[in-house]
């Protein structure tokens, strides 16, 4: 029998779709990071270039690209792409796999199989032991509960629970997820809920933020406006265009006298979909789409209220950011926000997809600012008694050390 394993760091590979700067991103970015260096030898593996990438090369963490890696179906791509996995788990040799996203928690559940297969096979061909690695999964959120054709929906039920059997444990974000997950069959052992946890933030001041968001942008927004601010990726689950339709609702009311901006922080499919909704709803001069910003957690500080408006979510990273960052918040009623967030206690719940809810909550927030600043208190100190980085990474490591 071979006992090495036990006397060498645990080798883990962490596997992610895409390496921008999303929530999915930061949650592989604070374990790699953060797990004990004497204890773990550590690799990222992903698709694409983006900041993901840069700050793990700042922290001398390994990294892998996995070419013709993307978050859309498609076949082709995706027979390379299970090919160059089983041939990095090859390479690696990793203790434990752990998979991040939908899509590469399928391919990568597979893969990883496969790769034990193939090791079992070879260990019965010689007196070497060693134990299978670990494929471990986590679900930021499950996809069969965003906005699809009910065939589809089905069908991503299907691959989901798919990904579930060939995982030997999954991680949910929210206890929503885990209930979710838990009602598929055979899954009830294998579901762990650990919620996402937060480091402090660095935050810029006021006036140095609001400069850093307009740089480079064509908004021009009065010195004395009220700030309400989104940092969200430009995608459909966000559900932006309810909160630009909000703004519109604002713009006509006659009875708010507060002149006031929309400000939107980041990039993505949506971007023009959404410039031409602000043009034809004529709120050029009260909604702006900034682009994406390096480090924008450090930028809240502009804000004087922040915008959570998804239609689909699993445990928002950026609801933490805010409540860290000590603003009132609204959010939208769905998925893990309401963990976060107690309605009328630490912050706003509005319905998803309504405009005038989101509006009302607006103006709540901006015509009372000792309710605001209760809120934003708050929702600060419950994140940081519920949310931290130390909790998430220990309970995930427990999980990594369980059998």
């Amino acid at each position: 029998m071979d006992t090495s394993r036990d006397k060498r760091k645990t080798k883990i590979l962490y596997v992610i779709t895409k390496s921008n700067w999303g929530g999915a991103q930061k949650y592989v970015y604070d374990l790699a990071t953060l797990l004990p260096a004497g204890e773990y030898d550590i690799a990222v593996a992903f698709g694409g270039t983006g900041e993901l990438a840069e700050k793990l090369r700042e922290k001398h963490i390994r990294i892998a690209a996995v070419p013709r890696l993307g978050r859309n179906i498609r076949m082709i791509d995706d027979v390379f792409v299970f090919f160059s996995l089983l041939s990095l788990f090859l390479r690696e040799r990793p203790n434990i796999v752990h998979l991040n996203s939908s899509k590469i928690g399928g391919l990568g559940a597979f893969a990883a199989q496969i790769y034990n297969s193939v090791q079992k096979t070879k260990k019965l061909l010689t007196t070497h032991y060693s134990l299978p690695t670990k494929i471990i999964f986590t679900a930021h959120g499950w996809p069969f509960r965003e906005e699809r054709p009910s065939w589809q929906r089905l069908i991503i039920r299907f691959a989901s629970w798919l990904t579930i059997a060939l995982s030997h444990k999954v991680i949910v974000v929210s206890e929503h997820d885990a209930t979710a997950g838990r009602a598929m069959p055979f899954t009830k052992q294998k579901i762990f809920c650990v919620h996402n946890g937060i480091r402090p933030l660095q935050l810029l001041s006021r006036t140095d933020a609001r400069a850093e968001i307009v740089k480079g942008s064509a908004a021009i927004i009065p010195e004395n406006a009220y700030w309400v601010g989104t940092n969200a990726e430009l995608t459909r689950n966000k559900g932006l265009t309810y909160a630009v339709e909000a703004m519109s609702h604002l713009v006509r009311d006659r009875e708010i006298k507060t002149q006031f901006v929309y400000v939107i922080i980041s990039d993505g499919e949506l971007k023009d979909v959404l410039s031409r909704l602000v043009a034809e709803l004529g709120l050029g001069e009260n909604v702006f789409l900034v682009g994406a910003k390096k480090d924008a957690a450090r930028l809240l500080s502009a804000f004087d209220c922040f915008l959570l408006p998804s239609i689909k979510e699993g445990l928002p990273y950026v609801l933490l950011e805010a409540g860290l960052a000590r603003l009132p918040t609204i959010a939208t009623r769905i998925g893990g926000v309401p963990e976060i967030i107690k309605n009328g206690e630490t912050g706003i719940l509005v319905p998803p997809k309504n405009p005038r809810a989101i509006a009302e909550a607006i103006v709540r927030i901006m015509q009372n600012k000792k309710t605001a600043a209760d809120y934003g208190a708050a929702l600060s100190e419950d994140i940081r008694q519920r949310f931290s980085i130390e909790k998430m990474v220990a309970e995930t490591e427990k999980i990594y050390r369980e059998d």
